[in-house]
């Protein structure tokens, strides 16, 4: 080692080639790293979900799940079945074993579940899909004492809009009814004409559908037919022909009943600031960047804002972008404040110029693990920017063993050439076992199952990247620089902080380890009582112990759970004395606050259903 050592002090071209391709290679490759709130994870589990319209959660798992529960139970590769039965909805999701293809399993539950002929025919068709996590950027909310209609209309405009922007993709409403056709006949009617309500039906079903009318084969290629027949406004039903009458003429579904085009009857309601509300979701998918996609969308919103009816109103409600901003910046200014903190304690302890050299290890190291990120499918999150923050105050403590050493051999008499040599290669040895160690301790993150395992493989990762390039940097380069930096400069007195410094080390310092070596025993012994007690304190729960750390949060949210059957109204009723009584409570607390405060109630959202 002592000779590559050589080589690259020797060597400063190479070694400035070095740290500019690290450099430059890792700005440029950081510029164009995928960004994102969380990282993108499979969940392993595949979904089953049947619309079994008025049924009650006990038919549900008589007649749906357990007939499902059967069906794939017995498969290859799954691990456990969760089933929710609720009132018109069966939901059955199936956990893949760990490493199992869930393309694989996917397929054999889709087609076990397609073979089934016992679910009840009032049910729709099961559907079955793979769950994946959708990475959400960004919430709006549209709004506005205006009719369901005209607010659904425009929400679809919007998401029109989104969608057709350059870094947006995926955009998703909720909050809003489907599209129902409802036609109304009476007893009256059917009996004057001599049909039956079930007739009725099925003549407005078969003019209602799309059918396959089979292929045409031609030396140019094959050409597939099907026949578009599906009906969908409210003026395509009413032209739909029943019967043809004794006097020729055709009796149409307008003839005999009225057809309504409006939404499903389902009790669902959303108000945001207190009116009738849309929600839009928008997603990053693939290579996108969050901290782009959000940009744009914000920037349409401002544009959107201006054009809309003075009753109709477009807000950003909950932006997780923000969170990856914040820790981001925050990233940026604990940089700083650690090249900042470098630089003054090196330069009062040892010299300005080694402080300047090991504080640029710390760009440098970054910069080359965003070179070597790329190769492990790791991207610009919430979870590797907390690694990078953590790996922080590591990071320099080899440049600052190896800067120091190099300065202590300068000082006793050594060319800066030699100095820089030896002082590398005396302290090489421990300082890469060092990192090693610290590498040792992280690895067992990487061991991790499940979609936690997947979140948290990011830790190790980084650290481990970044540690690899800082040793590196710290090996090899470094001693370039300080030889350089050495040789512009003549040995000096040490300065006053090195020399208190020398003498506590000498005086209070040696003295007490001269008596914990005399009395080791004890010593030891104390130890192992100061552990002791640190194990009595955590297991007598004195501290306490969570996965997360208990954070106040900007939400305040309340739940309202009703008896089932509850009328939407009364839900409704109840619902508006609540959201009553917390405005008052807000009012409260705003009399309290300074007058240039900001408002203490940002939002309220309420959905009901």
């Amino acid at each position: 080692m002592r000779s590559i050592i050589a080589w690259f002090t020797q060597n400063h071209v190479a070694t400035n080639l070095l740290m500019a391709f690290l450099l430059l290679g890792g700005i440029i490759i950081g510029l164009g790293f995928k960004v994102e709130i969380f990282p993108e994870v499979t969940l392993d589990k595949v979904t089953i979900s049947v619309v079994y319209s008025g049924a009650t959660p006990e038919e549900i798992e008589e007649s749906i799940i357990k007939p499902i529960e059967e069906a794939v139970s017995g498969l290859s590769g799954v691990k456990e079945i969760d089933s929710t039965a609720s009132e018109g909805l069966a939901t059955i999701v199936v956990e893949a074993l760990k490493d199992y293809d869930l393309s694989t399993l996917y397929d054999d539950i889709k087609s076990e579940v397609d073979r089934l002929d016992t679910l009840p025919e009032e049910a729709e068709d099961p559907i079955v899909e793979k769950i994946t996590r959708k990475n959400q950027v960004l919430d709006l909310a549209l709004y506005g004492q205006l009719p369901e209609t005209y607010l659904k209309k425009q929400a679809q405009k919007i998401k029109d809009d989104l969608t057709s922007l350059p870094d947006v993709s995926l955009v998703s409403l909720s909050g809003i009814r489907d599209n129902e056709i409802h036609i109304q006949i009476s007893e009256q009617t059917l009996r004057k004409y001599n049909l039956s309500l079930t007739e009725v039906a099925e003549k407005i079903k078969s003019y209602s559908q799309d059918l396959p009318l089979g292929r045409i084969k031609d030396p140019a290629g094959e050409i597939l037919l099907r026949f578009k027949g599906k009906r969908y406004t409210k003026e395509d039903f009413e032209q739909i022909p029943l019967i043809t009458q004794p006097d020729g003429s055709i009796l149409r579904v307008k003839d005999l009943g009225q057809v309504q085009d409006t939404f499903e009857d389902e009790d669902l309601k959303v108000r945001f600031q207190g009116l009738p509300a849309v929600l839009i979701q928008v997603y990053r998918i693939g290579e996108q960047n969050t901290l782009t996609v959000a940009k744009e969308v914000k920037e349409y919103v401002a544009q959107t804002q201006k054009y809309l009816p003075p009753n109709l109103h477009l807000a950003v409600y909950d932006d997780t972008s923000k969170l990856l901003k914040d820790r981001i910046k925050l990233l940026l200014k604990n940089m700083a404040f650690g090249l900042i903190l470098v630089v003054i304690t090196l330069s009062l302890f040892l010299n300005f110029r080694l402080a300047l050299w090991v504080s640029l290890g710390i760009p440098i190291s970054f910069a080359g693990a965003f070179l070597l990120l790329p190769f492990t499918d790791i991207s610009i999150n919430m979870i590797s920017l907390f690694a990078f923050i953590m790996v922080l105050g590591i990071m320099v403590d080899d440049a600052i063993v190896i800067g120091e050493n190099i300065y202590t051999k300068h000082q006793q008499g050594l060319s800066p050439f030699k100095a820089s040599v030896e002082g590398a290669y005396e302290v090489g040895r421990p300082v890469i076992f060092s990192v090693l160690t610290t590498l040792a301790a992280f690895f067992p993150l990487l061991l991790g199952s499940g979609q936690m395992g997947k979140f948290m493989r990011n830790i190790p990762i980084v650290v481990n990247t970044v540690l690899f390039v800082s040793l590196l940097e710290a090996l090899f380069v470094l001693p370039c620089h300080l030889k350089g930096s050495l040789g512009k400069q003549k040995l000096t007195e040490p300065q006053l902080v090195p020399r208190l410094l020398n003498k506590i080390i000498t005086g209070p310092y040696a003295k007490t380890l001269k008596f914990c070596l005399n009395y080791r025993y004890i010593f030891f012994s104390f130890c192992i009582l100061l552990l002791l007690l640190a194990v009595g304190v955590v297991k007598g729960g004195l501290i306490k112990f969570t996965f997360f750390p208990k954070v106040e949060s900007d939400f305040l949210t309340c739940n309202l759970t009703l008896p089932p059957g509850t009328p939407l109204s009364y839900t409704e009723k109840i619902v508006k004395k609540i959201e009553k009584d917390l405005l008052t409570v807000i009012a409260r607390a705003e009399q309290n606050r300074p007058a240039d405060s900001p408002p203490l109630l940002k939002y309220s959202l309420t959905l009901l259903g």
